[in-house]
């Protein structure tokens, strides 16, 4: 299942992850810092989705309450939940 996302709050400006059977097989996030973003989406492609939202949620960026890896923990929640 693929499913996109509009992060709120950070540079990026739209994320896709595509979810089989609870494993994140692709992540993609436009904008924001580009080396980051092919860093996150390169760690948790092959992860469980809960796994990553555990690992992800939470962290902040320059005192924003939230941050890329933050909002792509809540694109993979939001992805687990519309099935």
């Amino acid at each position: 299942m693929k499913y996109d996302y509009t992060p709120r709050g950070v540079c990026s400006r739209r994320m896709t992850v595509e979810i089989e059977n609870g494993i994140i097989k692709d992540c993609r996030i436009l904008g924001g810092c580009n080396g980051n973003s092919q860093g996150i989406c390169s760690l948790v492609i092959g992860m469980d989705a809960r796994e990553a939202i555990k690992r992800l949620k939470g962290i902040d960026c320059n005192g924003r309450g939230t941050s890329c890896p933050d909002q792509l923990a809540y694109a993979l929640e939001e992805a687990l939940s519309s099935k």
